[in-house]
């Protein structure tokens, strides 16, 4: 049985950078240990709060269950905390398009969905008994791409998005009995590494008008999973600085 004072453990799926880095950061800071798993290289700056790191490509199922595996293996009798869904891919075209439904491929779509769709699926399922005993929460990255027509997602994309929202639901209220809150957090225009000057002409369409930044969305995926919101479940919290009313 886990001590109560131990720390414990999130873990957070494309942590590599941008919003997973920033999220697995904020879990470090707050006292957490961190469990990793993407196919780039261990994200930096973790320290000693770096449990473990998982390689594998989750757009593979096979990738997916050996990861809850490593990940279960690593606990050794650590309450487990939190899942936070976050990797995900948006496939663009040679000049940078969004792919629409008649410029992709099915391949395209296959992998989209598995990563961020069936990935999540697959993880908060092999997590699912760790995350009971540890009556920890689960938080799915989703998208304002999810909810209305994106000038850079494509169709691929804002569909995976779109049935991750709606997973998110249907997860809350199956494993709320568990001890398990299911929650998603939609970002909109977020500074990271990925941006380039063609989203500038979006910030008019903020009414903060700014982009939001990598840290604000770890903050509200950080908040979601602790004691300030034990009586949310089922809930997706749009990051978007307005965007999304319009």
């Amino acid at each position: 049985m886990s001590d109560a004072a131990a720390p414990r453990v999130a873990v957070v799926t494309g942590a590599s950078r941008g919003i997973g880095l920033a999220t697995a950061l904020r879990f470090a800071r707050e006292g957490w240990l961190v469990a990793t798993a993407s196919r780039e290289p261990p994200p930096p700056g973790l320290g000693a709060a770096h449990l473990l790191h998982v390689a594998a490509d989750l757009s593979l199922p096979g990738d997916c269950a050996r990861a809850a595996e490593e990940i279960l293996a690593g606990l050794v009798g650590r309450a487990l905390g939190a899942l936070v869904n976050n990797a995900g891919m948006s496939p663009k075209s040679g000049h940078r398009e969004r792919l629409g439904l008649l410029h992709s491929t099915p391949a395209q779509w296959r992998e989209v969905f598995e990563l961020n769709f069936h990935a999540p699926v697959a993880l908060s399922r092999g997590l699912a008994p760790a995350l009971a005993a540890g009556q920890g929460a689960i938080v799915n990255v989703t998208s304002i791409a999810g909810h209305a027509v994106h000038p850079f997602a494509g169709s691929a994309y804002a569909a995976s998005k779109s049935a991750l929202s709606g997973l998110t639901r249907e997860m809350a209220a199956e494993l709320a009995p568990l001890g398990i809150r299911v929650n998603a957090v939609a970002p909109g225009e977020i500074a990271t590494g990925m941006i380039s000057r063609d989203y500038d002409p979006l910030v008019a369409r903020i009414p903060m008008r700014r982009m939001g930044s990598a840290e604000e969305v770890a903050s509200v995926v950080f908040r979601l999973c602790g004691e300030d919101f034990a009586y949310v479940t089922g809930s997706e919290v749009f990051v978007t600085g307005g965007q999304h009313l319009f």
